[in-house]
């Protein structure tokens, strides 16, 4: 009897249970739906209290409760201070890592990590170290998912900051400079094929199409600035006078490392250190460890310094026949096109051209062009009006820069600008009764250009 006794107490208090978890997740669900609706109408002080009864009841129950109180706890921050937005601070971060907990299938820890290192950075509550730690953590362990422009600044920036106060090595400095530009050129080449694959259909996309190619337009021009802003934050850390001091000096403990070989080549080429006998001689370890194509764009340089120039170009044509992949094969042939532009710029125009054949997206290369016709205007024309209207031609390239890649659409912009202004001027069409016609260019640079109408 007594057995029984217990036996039906303990049935009692399981349909207890079961009727207090049925009528708590009907709660939930009813202010889910509540919160729910103030939210889409970003009343997010009436969506805060039914919002937190589901989020700390029902936490699983539906993703909303961690993409909606996101926002919710965001506008608490916005129009709260001291010890409260403290508070709501410290909910946002138990948020993130509560939304990994209930839904770690859909949660990026890249993302987590990144959410909670700029909230805090924002309310100046987070050091370099703490801000390079987390950061770095994150680009390591989720490199795929870290894609945040303003996060990969500050991942780079916060390690100068702890280098220059003497917390870090010159060396690390480099090594994640390398690592944040790849990701940055990694990004924005996804964003720049989506724009060359819908640029043909302007004028004709769908509302879809449209909302995609503003997106990547967007999105390319975010990456380009913090692009800049990385170069900008890196200086004078990377001119020859630090590079090749550090190089010497870690040379034969690294020579063996065709990463960091790769990489200090490469930084020395794009510095210009090509002179200092340290670069042939690293672009012979490389040439060993790794004989892929760039070895011998660093060949042909040191040939063309030589003086062998049949030698030089037969090492840059052999670097962009072994390249197969295209945008790989496009940055070869924009790097030997820099180097031909100030002895020869029909053979830089050449190659930059390669460059473009090979990635329509180079907009570097349209760039190279534009300065190289800008730069030859005393040399194509028999009057001052011709020689000025190269310009015309050389702003048309500069846009065309912006337009493949919007993350160079700053720099193109001003360039076309500039060029634009050193073009004839409208008195000078009227004056000179050019209006509408056309300008041919009997110099290198070939080809014409119509002259607007009035």
């Amino acid at each position: 009897m007594k057995t029984k006794l217990y036996f039906t107490a303990i049935m009692l208090l399981g349909s207890m249970a079961i009727s207090n978890a049925q009528a708590q997740n009907t709660e939930c669900v009813t202010n889910l739906s509540i919160y729910t609706e103030h939210v889409k109408v970003k009343n997010y002080d009436a969506a805060y209290t039914p919002w937190k009864m589901v989020y700390e009841t029902c936490p699983g129950l539906n993703r909303a409760n961690f993409i909606y109180g996101e926002r919710i706890l965001k506008d608490k921050i916005k129009k709260s201070s001291g010890a409260e937005k403290d508070g709501f601070i410290s909910d946002l971060m138990a948020l993130y890592d509560n939304s990994m907990v209930h839904f770690p299938k859909k949660t990026k820890m890249a993302d987590v990590m990144i959410d909670k290192v700029l909230m805090k950075y924002d309310n100046k509550m987070i050091s370099d170290d703490e801000i390079y730690s987390q950061l770095g953590k994150a680009f390591t362990e989720d490199r795929a998912n870290f894609k945040n422009p303003k996060a990969l600044y500050l991942y780079f920036s916060s390690l100068v900051d702890l280098h220059n106060s003497g917390k870090k090595e010159l060396q690390e400095v480099f090594d994640v400079y390398d690592d944040v530009t790849e990701k940055i050129e990694e990004e924005n080449g996804k964003l720049t094929d989506i724009i060359a694959k819908l640029l043909p259909k302007e004028g004709s996309m769908t509302s879809k199409e449209k909302k995609r190619f503003k997106a990547a337009n967007t999105n390319s021009k975010s990456f380009g600035k913090i692009a800049g802003s990385v170069d900008s934050k890196l200086g004078a850390l990377a001119d020859c006078g630090n590079l090749v001091p550090l190089y010497q000096k870690s040379f034969d403990a690294k020579k063996g490392d065709v990463i960091w070989v790769k990489r200090a080549v490469g930084r020395m080429f794009a510095k210009e250190c090509t002179d200092d006998p340290l670069f042939s001689k690293m672009v012979e370890v490389q040439a060993e460890l790794d004989p892929s194509a760039d070895v011998y764009v660093y060949l042909g340089t040191l040939k063309s310094k030589a003086g062998d120039t049949k030698g030089a170009i037969a090492d840059f044509d052999k670097a962009i026949t072994l390249e197969t992949d295209a945008k790989r094969r496009s940055n070869i042939a924009y790097k030997v096109a820099t180097i031909y532009r100030r002895g020869s710029k029909g053979a830089a125009r050449k190659y930059a051209q390669k460059a473009i054949d090979a990635n329509p997206s180079n907009g570097k290369a349209y760039l190279l062009i534009a300065s190289l016709y800008a730069s030859s205007a005393n040399q194509c024309g028999g009057t001052t009006f011709e020689k000025r209207a190269i310009y015309w031609k050389a702003a048309d390239m500069a846009r065309k820069a912006g337009r493949v890649n919007p993350s160079l659409s700053s720099r193109a912009n001003k360039s076309a600008a500039s060029y634009s202004a050193k073009a004839p001027t409208k008195e000078m069409i009227f004056t000179d009764g050019m209006a509408g016609k056309t300008v041919t260019f009997s110099c290198w640079v070939g080809g014409s250009v119509k002259v607007p109408s009035l």
